[in-house]
């Protein structure tokens, strides 16, 4: 499964591509079906300090899962992100057992 992550007007640091890539591959090792995941950092255009927006898609086969999350750091939006689409998962799991 490749993890691709873009970032918008600003370069990541590769401990934050890394602390992303590990948590999404952590998440889609409990699927079978996974082709990919992408993630998508950028800032948000406020004066408030939650200002950092994480979106992640995990694209299945016939569906992608999504989740935006804006956190006051990018490792904060990542993992509540992450934790959306568990529930996400859930469900997707719950209707292809049937």
């Amino acid at each position: 499964m490749k993890v691709t992550i873009n970032a918008v007007h600003f370069k990541a640091d590769s401990k934050l591509e890394d602390f992303i890539t590990t948590k999404i591959e952590k998440l889609c090792s409990k699927m079978g079906d996974v082709i990919g995941a992408e993630a998508t950092l950028k800032l948000a255009n406020t004066d408030a300090p939650e200002n950092k927006i994480a979106d992640i898609r995990i694209a299945l086969k016939g569906n992608d899962l999504y989740s935006s999350k804006q956190c006051k750091t990018f490792e904060e939006a990542t993992d509540s992100a992450l934790d959306a689409l568990k529930s996400q998962i859930e469900k997707y799991k719950n209707r292809t057992d049937k």
